[in-house]
């Protein structure tokens, strides 16, 4: 579609202290950028036509935008996290979806790691405060997925969560609206509980890493964490499925599985939640039931505080890439990287003549960062897909211009 304007090789992994920012790179000049809200208000985004007029506004924990002037409107209270570098947003992950089937979309807010998670009621696109629903007392791990897990057209809610102060704990599950949606969803176990002094992976409220893909390749999704995956029994019958336990490197954010070099093994790829890097954890061959990995740091002194991903075909190449960015200042400034321009970035996938896919890095945004969770969407019907991300410097809208398009200054 286009090709990208900046090239860096894998970089020896640092020792010590990273080194000064580099000099600011510009986006790529198919991308135009604008500024929805300056306020820090959440740390994940949605898109959704909240008023059914054709447009696709914005949603974030706090708020909708309407298109096409991304004028707001409070969903809720609005908070005050001033800059952010002291405290955290009430919203970490949103995703939008019809839940009481009156033709409206609804937002899932998921909240500060460990409390209560809601969804809350559109108004039938009305002016004033979205009615509050409790989906679950827990909401643990800090990358929850909403996701056709079961592969049947309906997405569910997963995540960790913990019996009400026990945060050691816990225990993965997806989840979904009964069938009254006003209730507490339904909760279907992935794992088993934990045990005493044997906590079950990636299921504390601040477990960091999660993700669903096909690692065995028996054509079902299974779900993964640091600590290894869960696999989709033939049948799901609501017993919690089998363990393989793994070393899936540190803590992370989303995990995609792929083959990243055609050897017929599914490996995993996942973004860094608080360091520099992206890891490919590569699938070993053996005969064992539970095979191993071998990590391997890609970029690993480009960005830090990756703390969202997407897999995706961006650019429309038939190749899928990888998006992610700075979650800016993550944990204020005591992170790596901190105070390093907040970049999002296309990591464009291409595939060699051995098979091994090759990501070139594409500056899509050098000012915006993506939070927790973000989302790819066509939102202004082009055809094209656009990144929408919500974090401590704001929200923004990062649209993909077509080639031979004028693209407009920014906001």
């Amino acid at each position: 579609m286009w090709s990208s304007l900046l090239t860096l090789p894998l970089l020896a992994v640092f020792q010590g202290q990273p080194p000064p920012p580099p000099p600011l790179i510009a986006p790529h000049p198919a991308w135009k950028k604008t500024v929805v809200d300056k306020v820090f208000r959440s740390e994940g985004v949605a898109v959704a036509d909240v008023n059914r007029d054709g447009k696709m506004d914005i949603l974030n924990g706090e708020a909708w935008y309407e298109a096409p002037d991304w004028r707001m409107h409070e969903i809720r209270k609005l908070g005050d996290y001033q800059d952010g570098l002291k405290g955290y947003s009430n919203s970490f992950a949103c995703w939008t979806d019809d839940f009481n089937s009156d033709g409206f979309p609804d937002l899932i807010v998921i909240g500060f790691p460990g409390n209560p998670c809601h969804w809350f009621e559109n108004p039938k696109g009305k002016d004033g405060h979205w009615k509050q629903h409790e989906i679950w007392h827990s909401a643990c791990n800090e990358t929850p997925l909403y996701v056709d897990l079961l592969g049947n057209g309906k997405r569910v809610l997963l995540m960790g969560f913990q019996p009400p102060k026990q945060e050691r704990m816990g225990q993965m599950a997806y989840f979904h609206p009964g069938a009254d949606p006003e209730k507490p969803w339904v909760m279907h176990p992935v794992s088993a509980p934990s045990g005493m002094g044997k906590e079950t992976p990636g299921t504390f409220k601040y477990a960091h890493g999660l993700g669903v893909g096909d690692l065995n390749k028996d054509g079902k999704l299974d779900v993964i964490c640091t600590g290894g995956w869960w696999e989709q029994p033939t049948k799901v019958t609501g017993e919690p499925w089998a363990f393989h336990p793994a070393r899936l490197g540190e803590a992370c954010a989303d995990m995609y599985v792929t083959d990243m070099d055609s050897d017929g093994l599914n490996d995993v790829v996942s973004s860094s939640a608080h360091k520099f890097g992206i890891w490919w954890h590569k699938q070993i061959k053996g005969e064992s039931p539970n095979p191993s990995f071998n990590t391997r740091p890609l970029f690993p002194q480009m960005v830090s505080e990756t703390h969202a991903m997407h897999h995706v075909d961006l650019d429309g190449d038939g190749v899928k890439d990888f998006v992610t960015g700075k979650r800016w200042f993550s944990h204020g400034r005591s992170e790596p990287g901190a105070n390093w321009p907040a970049y999002v970035y296309m990591l464009k996938g291409a595939k060699g003549k051995e098979g091994l896919i090759s990501l070139d890095p594409v500056v899509l945004d050098n000012d915006s960062g993506v939070g927790t969770q973000f989302t790819i969407a066509d939102i202004n019907g082009d055809g094209t897909l656009d990144v929408i991300t919500s974090n401590k410097k704001g929200t923004y809208l990062l649209e993909q211009r077509k080639p031979g398009t004028q693209t407009k200054k920014s906001k």
